[in-house]
This record gives structure tokens, sequence and C-alpha cells, in this order.
């Protein structure tokens, strides 16, 4: 079976294939999960000039099409689906309905996946547009299957378009010596908590930090480490930080470090705590748990198809049920060994990939069915 994944979000000027590639390694890593189980995967990028590269066992194109009108990239797309012979089209983002309905007008008897990357449901008064679009697609994949109500609600998924569950991505991080991990990072403390991720009300650093605070009465050793790139919020959360006692000195903002360093911190860590109101899927919750980590996150559909038994789930926005969930971490967890076999049995790239595999012979099955 060959599969063809499109990106029809363009590619940053100036940038090669490669370092595209390096950019956007989410896009790297669902094709490589999928490739894994068996699947022959082309990656169809829209760029501004054209570029080919095989890497890894996926061959990666880029399309000049991304300035072009949606028809005339349906016909380049297509023109390429049709050398390629592909036998699927598993198109990132819900977003790139209109290019999808568009592909499906140059090639009808081609099965077309959706994959939700954090989406948002159209507004009232395009829907009809839009419904229309979604009903020329096949199938949609989601992290979890509430994160597709919404566009059910809105009655924009056919009854007979099949859902999909799938996490979004994966990670290619690996457990490794705690105490070599701390002796490199300085990260230290009993626990030693771990947060990765913007400072922005929709992460709620605020909240975690009451809650921080909270368990620091009957955990005076806990430690809380910081990583984060974009800040909005940076001023209030020092100024939190600076007003009370319990914080102070606890509390350790690194800012933006690079993505190797977020692994050793990852390893370095007993738990990993995020605040987060809604997410798609939850990159760094991923990566903490291919690390060995405890998750202990708010209870969004998201992380609850992450996480299974493995994790704590408190109450978004609430600071005093997530001190309670780092008590009972804190005193009783999984160990490393356990959230890492977690991790490979559901979230690994072999794990997607056999997901993968599966949804694209649904859908090749089932329209093979249909097809005179």
């Amino acid at each position: 079976m060959h599969v063809a994944q499109l990106n029809y979000f363009p590619a940053p000027d100036g940038l090669g294939l490669a370092e595209a590639l390096e950019a956007w390694p989410s896009l790297v890593d669902i094709a490589e999960s999928a490739a894994s189980a068996g699947t022959r995967v082309t990656v169809i990028q829209l760029a501004a000039q054209a570029e080919q590269l095989h890497r890894n066992g996926v061959t990666y194109h880029f399309v000049p099409a991304y300035d072009t009108s949606v028809t005339e990239r349906a016909r380049r797309v297509a023109r390429l689906l049709d050398a390629i012979n592909a036998d699927v089209a598993h198109v990132h983002s819900l977003g790139a309905a209109g290019d999808a309905y568009a592909l499906s007008r140059e090639l009808p008897n081609l099965p077309i996946l959706l994959q939700d990357h954090a989406d948002r449901v159209p507004s009232r008064w395009r829907r009809s547009r839009w419904r229309r679009w979604y009903a020329a697609v096949h199938g949609m994949a989601f992290t979890a299957a509430e994160l597709a109500r919404p566009f059910v609600t809105a009655d924009l998924v056919n009854p007979s378009t099949r859902v999909f569950v799938i996490p979004e991505s994966t990670s290619r991080f690996t457990p490794g010596s705690r105490a070599q991990a701390r002796e490199q990072t300085g990260l230290h403390g009993d626990p030693g908590v771990l947060w990765v991720g913007h400072l922005q009300s929709g992460k709620d650093p605020l909240t975690v930090l009451d809650g921080i605070a909270e368990a620091s009465m009957r955990l005076p050793q806990l430690q809380l480490w910081c990583a984060f790139g974009s800040a909005p919020l940076l001023d209030q959360v020092q100024r939190r930080i600076d007003g009370d006692d319990r914080l102070a000195g606890r509390v350790h903002l690194l800012g933006k470090v690079s993505h190797e360093h977020v692994q050793s911190l990852m390893r370095a860590a007993d738990l990993f705590v995020s605040g987060s109101h809604a997410e798609s899927c939850g990159y760094a919750v991923l990566e903490a748990m291919a690390c060995g980590v405890t998750p202990v996150v708010t209870d969004i559909p998201s992380f609850r198809a992450l996480v299974g038994e493995v994790g704590r789930l408190w109450p978004r926005g609430d600071a005093k049920a997530l001190a309670d969930a780092l008590l009972r971490s804190a005193a009783q967890r999984p160990s490393p060994a356990e959230v890492r076999a977690h991790f490979d049995d559901a979230l690994s790239p072999q794990a997607l990939g056999r997901r993968w595999g599966e949804a694209y012979a649904q859908l090749l099955y089932v329209r093979r069915e249909v097809t005179p």
C-alpha cells in the first residue's frame, strides 16, 4: 500500500527540504511512523521550489504550488499522486478541507483522510461550504474521540466518514540515566517536577504555581523547573513567585532551551506537570512519557487518551486538586520502566505506525467495495 501524506501549509521561504524537515519534526515522525509498519509513504509538501529527498524509507517532495489557486494546486498534486500511484491520501489538518475537496474532484476514486492538528470548527455562516468539503473525505483522525464531537455536533462529519482515534504524533526521546541527567542539567528536588510549555493563559502556569505552593507544605524538597518559549505571562509568573515564600527559591525559570536539553531535563525529572486547558495532543507529555516520567496533567480529552493508567489527571484550573495529585504521585507512582512500557505499547512510532496502517487499510478496502 502506498500512502501520500500531504501538507498544504507552505514550507518557510528560503528553507531547503532537509531544513524544513528539521523545523517540522512532527511531519517526519508521522511519516516514518507509518513507514515503520510496512506502509510505503511519500510526503508531499507545498513549497516555493521543487525538490526531492529520500530518507529513512520515506520519499519527500517539495511541490511548487502554494501560490496558485486551489484548483491549480489540486491539479498539480493530482498529477504527482497519479505518477507515484498513491492508494490513499493522508492530508494534514482539517483546515485543508477545501484543498482535499478539490483533490477529490481530480481523483474521485482516491480515499482521503484528514488528520486533526488543533483545528477549530468553522463559524456558523461558513459551515455549509465546509460541510460540502468534509463530505468528500472518507476518514478523519483525532487524538481522542471526544475531540471529534464538536465537528459531529455541528453536523460537519458525514455519517459515512470513518473517525479514527490515533495520537497526533509521537516522540523519539528515550529514557536515560537519571543521575547522569541530573548532574548534566542541575535539576534537583524530591520530587523534581518539570514544566515544558509556553507561559500563556491556555497553559495556565499561575494555577500550576498555586498547586506547587500548596503541595510544598507537605513536600518541602519539591522543586519546579520551567522550560518555555513564548512568555506573555512572564511578569505575572515572576510576581507570583516573588510574592510567595513557598515558591521563592523553589521555582526555576529556565526560559527557552534546545530540544536536546529538553530530553535531558525529562530524564532528570520525577514528575511532569501541565496545566493546559485544551490540547489536540500534547507533544511535551509524549516526550515526558518517552523518557519514563510520570505525567501529572489536566483532565482533558487528549491527555486522557495519552496517559492511560500511568499518569495522574486533575481538573483544569483547580490548584488544590493539582496539589493532591502531586502528593499522591510523590508517594506512589509507576516506575520509569512502566511508563516507558505504556509509551512503547500505545504511543511509540511503531505503535502509531500499526494504527495508521490499519486506518489506511480500512479506507482502501471500503473505497474498493464501493467503486464500480
